[in-house]
């Protein structure tokens, strides 16, 4: 007989409502007054209604100077040229292929906008459009790079460098596009003995360090060995971590990661997805990230 996992009732803990900076609101919620001070300039998730700033939308108050705008707290991915993504194939077409990232609209890659296997640089032909299913079919996940943005929002992607291509073995954690904090990099070897790929778009790939990199391939040889048990437990680990953060809507980024790792190495792994132990880890690791900044 199964043994069965029961939880008893328990009394949440009060929080304590949080001083926000300059006596002003970080989080609102539509209809909420972020200022009443004439002298800022509206943007996006928001309007003015007599002399006073008003959020449209639920999500954290960003301010540029004089610029405030309304960032929601769940909202489909809206590209950046730059942006770094991880994304699955959905459709080949001719001379290019659509791929998913949790926008509103399928992204593109061009074939012209990627290595050839072996990484050469040369004039796409004929042969090479109709061996397009041999590189990348419908399924495969890829990271790759924003090249352009259109002006309906769908955006153009780009795998000319070596360290974009497809992905081989690992785990897929889509989380909300507002909660991964930009970095000047987002793919990181994490000392606990795996590496991440925080996609600008809510996609994060989990997957075991490589012991070399292979850069004869141009990015499309994918390694199917087994992957070792001790290697499959730590990216079980960091996805269970990752769901704990999300769920107190913690930033994602490599230390908070690394933190929140940690902190949950006195745990079984399953127990990490329980309410109470998410947050007690996550409790810690916050504390530690304020530490950090102070």
């Amino acid at each position: 007989m199964a043994a069965v996992s029961m939880r008893l009732p328990v009394a949440r803990k009060a929080v304590g409502p949080s001083a926000p900076r300059g006596g002003e609101k970080h989080l609102v919620a539509p209809g909420d007054t972020i200022t009443t001070d004439t002298g800022y300039m509206r943007g996006h998730g928001t309007y003015v209604e007599e002399e006073k700033l008003i959020a449209s939308v639920a999500g954290a108050v960003e301010r540029v100077n004089k610029l405030v705008c309304v960032r929601a707290l769940k909202t489909r991915y809206n590209g950046e040229v730059g942006d770094i993504v991880v994304g699955r194939i959905t459709e080949v077409q001719q001379k290019r292929w659509k791929v998913e990232t949790n926008s509103r609209l399928d992204s593109v890659l061009l074939l012209s906008s990627m290595n050839l296997p072996g990484g050469e640089l040369r004039r796409r032909s004929a042969e090479d459009e109709l061996a397009m299913r041999d590189y990348l079919q419908e399924g495969d996940l890829i990271s790759a790079e924003v090249q352009s943005v259109f002006s309906d929002g769908a955006v153009s992607l780009h795998t000319r460098s070596l360290k974009y291509g497809k992905l081989g073995q690992g785990v897929l954690v889509q989380v909300s596009p507002s909660l991964v904090k930009r970095q000047k990099t987002h793919f990181h070897d994490l000392p606990c003995g795996a590496s991440v790929i925080l996609g600008n778009n809510g996609f994060i790939w989990i997957y075991p360090t490589p012991e070399q990199k292979d850069e004869e391939a141009g990015g499309f040889t994918t390694n199917l060995e087994p992957v070792p048990l001790s290697d499959r437990e730590v990216i079980s680990r960091l996805r269970n971590c990752i769901v704990a953060l999300v769920t107190q809507n913690l930033m994602l980024f490599d230390t908070s990661i690394l933190y929140c790792y940690e902190a949950s190495l006195s745990h079984q792994i399953k127990d990490i997805l329980k309410p109470e132990v998410m947050e007690e880890i996550v409790l810690e690791t916050r504390q530690r990230l304020l530490d950090l900044e102070g």
